[in-house]
């Protein structure tokens, strides 16, 4: 209540306490607004460069959003019950609360959800090789474009790594950024080697999409080694889904031997790895030992009983904080 003569001074306690309360309100208002600040940085991810872009070291994919779980076709099921066009909208929403600005794949349908929900993310989009294709997908959010990794893997095994050169510099005349999607480390040397104009490159750790007869060439004489799933074929295309130890090593090298920003995915194996929160932390660990600062990694989220997106990016905090 303000005094109404201008005898303050002649009562220097009331004064005195008049100006303690004072201070003490401006320090709890101040320290509302800093605890806001906090909060709001400590949501914050590490960040990298790609081009003029900032982009979170942590990408959302997109596979569970598409029912593709590379694992079994019940859990196919319970992706495509789960993830309307209203939920995926949400789970992207939540996204960009922990601090993850990008989506690895996201169709236009999608975004539309997005956008109509009131929210907003950058996009990384899937090439499949079409020019005419590429205006649409600017047009809904695509900050960049990398020509789709099962193409490119095809390609390379017929020889025919330029048709997806090709597509790249329509790609880059378009403005965004260009990136090669690849499960096959060589793949990654031949365009470093060749001098590809490309931004970034999106590599899976684990060398997905060897057939039946890839691996047993590969096993040899210890084909009976094979799991069952070498010989169950359960994609459709004719690829087994098998992951082999063996592979993340000499695809980290790959990433480590060039200086353009990576981006690593299937880190969990596709799910393999995340049996319990400490092997899943360990493949988070693993990840961030073995690609550069300057990378980034995609992992697909399924958010419905766990809040994996908040755990995601915690993992991402405690061992992602170099190229922050």
């Amino acid at each position: 209540m303000k005094e109404s003569s201008p005898q303050v001074s002649s009562r220097p306690e009331r004064s005195r306490r008049d100006f303690l309360l004072a201070a003490g309100t401006l320090a709890v208002a101040a320290g509302a607004v800093s605890n806001a600040a906090g909060a709001e940085d400590a949501r914050r991810l590490p960040q990298i460069k790609i081009g003029k872009h900032s982009i979170s070291r942590l990408i959302c994919g997109c596979n569970p959003f598409g029912a593709m779980s590379h694992t079994s076709s019940l859990i196919d099921f319970e992706f495509r019950q789960y993830y309307t066009l209203e939920q995926i909208a949400q789970t992207l929403r939540k996204c960009r609360e922990e601090g993850i600005n990008t989506v690895q794949g996201l169709t236009a349908e999608r975004y539309k959800a997005l956008v109509k929900a009131g929210g907003n993310i950058q996009v990384l989009a899937n090439g499949r090789g079409e020019p005419a294709g590429i205006p649409a997908m600017i047009e809904n959010g695509a900050i960049g474009i990398h020509h789709y990794g099962v193409t490119t893997d095809a390609l390379y095994k017929q020889g025919k790594l330029s048709v997806a050169r090709e597509y790249l510099k329509h790609v880059r005349d378009s403005g965004v950024l260009v990136g090669l999607t690849t499960h096959i480390p060589a793949v990654v040397e031949i365009a470093e080697s060749e001098g590809w104009d490309v931004d970034y490159y999106m590599t899976c750790v684990y060398q997905w999409g060897r057939t039946q007869a890839d691996l047993e060439k590969l096993f040899g004489d210890k084909k009976d080694l094979l799991p069952v799933e070498a010989y169950s074929m359960i994609v459709g295309d004719g690829y087994a889904e098998v992951f082999l130890s063996g592979d993340p090593p000499k695809m980290y090298k790959a990433i480590r031997q060039t200086r353009k920003p990576c981006l690593a995915y299937k880190i969990l194996a596709a799910g393999r790895k995340a049996q319990t929160p400490e092997s899943i932390e360990g493949a988070f660990h693993e990840a961030f030992q073995n690609i550069k600062s300057a990378d980034a990694i995609i992992v697909g989220m399924y958010d419905r009983y766990v809040d994996q997106i908040a755990e995601n990016c915690g993992y991402v905090r405690n061992y992602g904080a170099a190229g922050s």
